[in-house]
């Protein structure tokens, strides 16, 4: 069973940098597509950024010119760099790999790591 293994995330003051990482914990062949969601209490679940098996990226507007996404496909890692925080970037922030073998789609989660951006 594969896993998702997310580090990272931390308080931070407004203006502040982190970068969260996401590794797979065993190998897995065609991952279509990796990415970050993240879920704000009483909030639902909205991706922040993705990045297909080609390279393609996608990013949320209210994170576009602050946050990069990237990722090591030999080791079915993605990083999240995420500068300029604000503190309407607190939330959860989780690691999501999209498998696609010949169809067949299944998603994989990780357990999700907390970014607080405060004063």
């Amino acid at each position: 069973q594969v896993q998702l293994v997310e580090s990272g995330g931390g308080l931070v003051q407004p203006g502040g940098s982190l970068r969260l990482s996401c590794a797979a914990s065993a190998s897995i062949d065609s991952v279509a597509a990796m990415g970050w969601y993240r879920q704000a209490p009483g909030k639902q679940r909205d991706v922040v950024a993705s990045i297909t098996s080609d390279g393609r990226m996608y990013y949320a507007d209210s994170v576009k010119g602050r946050f990069t996404i990237s990722r090591d496909a030999a080791k079915n890692t993605v990083y999240l760099q995420m500068n300029s925080l604000k503190p309407e970037d607190t939330a959860v922030y989780y690691c999501k790999l999209r498998r696609d073998y010949l169809g067949t789609v299944r998603d994989y989660w990780g357990q999700g790591t907390q970014v607080t951006v405060s004063s």
